[in-house]
């Protein structure tokens, strides 16, 4: 069931951004993997899938999409040494995009939500769809769905408002209602 959840959230249309600060480890790991957008606490920060100090393994994806965040070595040597990195480490390894100390954490989090949001919503569902469905996808089908998220966005008010913003020389106002 955690497993079904997890992959929810992964295959959503829209961005999920999260923080990762104190202990974040087995499943307090897993969740944030499964979110498009990670952001750390740049210190205080533990972050691991400890599960073999107690005989078990990661259970809810955890060695699935660690391995296809940072690499299969990088994700062998977290989990079977039991490491618990901070967030430096983890932005380094690519595991988390960014890094700040903890009293800005939630402000900068919450602030790439609201730029995400402003962004255009067909074309960040498309995107979203693209990276995350295609990345198990042979190269051709991976092609031919995002050709399809193209084909959408071109006959979305998105689109035709980015081009007219683009053409009056002024910012676009994406997600407009109506």
């Amino acid at each position: 069931q955690r497993r079904k959840v997890l992959s929810m959230i992964e295959s959503m249309r829209k961005p999920a951004v999260v923080t990762l600060f104190g202990y974040c480890l087995g499943g307090g790991l897993e969740l944030p993997l499964a979110c498009h957008l990670r952001v750390a606490a740049s210190e205080g920060a533990r972050i691991g899938l400890p599960e073999l100090d107690i005989g078990s393994m990661p259970a809810w994806g955890g060695t699935a999409r660690l391995s296809r965040l940072v690499g299969s070595g990088r994700a062998l040597d977290m989990i079977l040494r039991a490491r618990k990195i901070s967030g430096p480490e983890a932005l380094a390894m690519g595991l988390v995009t960014e890094v700040y100390p903890l009293d800005e954490l939630k402000p900068r989090a919450l602030a790439l939500a609201h730029e995400l949001a402003a962004r255009p919503a067909t074309a960040v569902g498309g995107v979203l769809g693209c990276v995350v469905g295609g990345a198990d996808l042979p190269l051709d089908a991976a092609l031919d769905a995002e050709r399809a998220a193209v084909d959408r966005c071109a006959s979305s008010p998105d689109q035709r408002e980015g081009m007219l913003a683009f053409l009056q020389k002024r910012p676009p106002v994406f997600n407009k209602p109506g």
